[in-house]
């Protein structure tokens, strides 16, 4: 094999590598967005049954302090 074949298929590899890497990265961040999607998704969840529960305590304390009177 000639030095020009060695030097092409060094940098066939190289460029194969590189984009391995790319692809790989591309992966990593699109996961993170989706969980990060995920995440704020149940965050929102999780204060809408806080909310939820909020108003039911309170609609108990003043059911609770009606009947008291």
């Amino acid at each position: 094999m000639s030095l020009e074949e060695q030097a092409r298929e060094q940098l066939a590899k190289h460029r194969h590598h590189d984009e391995h890497l790319h692809e790989t990265m591309l992966t990593r961040a699109s996961d993170e967005s989706d969980r990060a999607e995920g995440a704020g998704e149940q965050a929102r969840e999780l204060l809408a049954e806080t909310r939820h529960h909020d108003d039911h305590l309170h609609e108990t304390m003043l059911t609770r302090a009606a009947d008291g009177q």
